[in-house]
């Protein structure tokens, strides 16, 4: 059963990293340079300047903001949940108790 909250986690890291990519692609189109080779320190930088950028534009914030916020919750969500699950096959009652 933990295998099938680690396969989640690992899906919804992948559809953060797709998010992310698009969110850098949406700066770069607005003109905010994002250097990919530092991406990965400065993330919460940029994710903030989309939802600043979108946020000046429209009024809201972008739709990729809430994706990207959602898909990292379920991943860390769902590798917890995993990760108790695994430790759980080895607990007893004796050690509960």
């Amino acid at each position: 059963m933990s295998t099938v909250f680690f396969i989640v986690a690992i899906l919804s890291a992948l559809w953060g990293v797709v998010d992310f990519i698009m969110i850098a692609t949406e700066l770069e189109r607005r003109g905010i340079h994002v250097n990919m080779f530092l991406a990965r320190i400065l993330f919460f930088r940029y994710l903030n300047q989309y939802k600043s950028a979108t946020m000046r534009e429209t009024g809201k914030v972008g739709p990729l903001y809430y994706s990207y916020i959602v898909a990292m919750n379920i991943a860390l969500v769902c590798a917890v949940i995993g990760l108790i699950l695994r430790r759980g096959r080895f607990w007893t009652f004796k050690e509960l108790a």
